[in-house]
């Protein structure tokens, strides 16, 4: 079996009892059963400024963009986890991703990823999973077919932490199994 990938997940929310954040714990365990090394980053511990090309331009990347620059460049696949704000992606992961971009080289091109999207309403994420998609394919990622959408998601976890709905699992499950054989495959 070709070498484990290296997958970076993070989530584009910073609540302590995010529902993505419970989807994206429940994705990096697929990932892992799925054959992944997955490195978990926590927004929190890396605060960015809003993106603003003066401030750019008066002291270069704060050192937080510098950091997260490079674990995108250390990792071949991305896990994100994408919360729904008004029908988009949420400031937070926007910020994020202009901050990277501002790298010399965009560190995103050729990357593998994977979205998955938790929302309490009916549609499960399913908005700010495409635009998330979308801006990905965009930035010269190779996005994974599959999707995964939680609805309901406030009543969708089991004590545990893991997802009350085998159907909801499956969907999870085939989202990693793409992501690590596309990843490797791409290697």
């Amino acid at each position: 079996m070709p070498a484990s990938p290296r997958i970076l997940a993070f989530a584009g929310s910073a609540r302590r009892e995010s529902l993505n954040r419970k989807l994206l714990a429940v994705a990096i365990k697929a990932v892992e059963a799925a054959g992944g090394v997955v490195t978990l980053l926590d927004l929190n511990d890396h605060a960015l400024p809003l993106y603003h090309g003066d401030l750019e331009a008066a002291g270069g990347l704060p050192p937080n963009a510098v950091k997260l620059i490079e674990l995108v460049q250390t990792h071949a696949g991305l896990l994100v986890a994408s919360p729904e704000y008004n029908a988009n992606i949420t400031p937070l992961l926007k910020n994020t991703i202009d901050w990277i971009t501002r790298a010399e080289e965009n560190p995103f091109i050729g990357k593998v990823a994977a979205v998955v999207a938790a929302s309490p309403g009916a549609l499960g994420g399913a908005r700010s999973l495409q635009h998330a998609r979308h801006l990905l394919l965009h930035l010269g990622c190779h996005v994974v077919p599959a999707q995964s959408m939680l609805p309901h998601a406030g009543e969708a976890f089991a004590e545990n932490g893991g997802l009350i709905s085998p159907r909801s699992q499956k969907s999870v499950d085939a989202l990693a199994k793409q992501l690590v054989e596309l990843t490797r495959r791409l290697a």
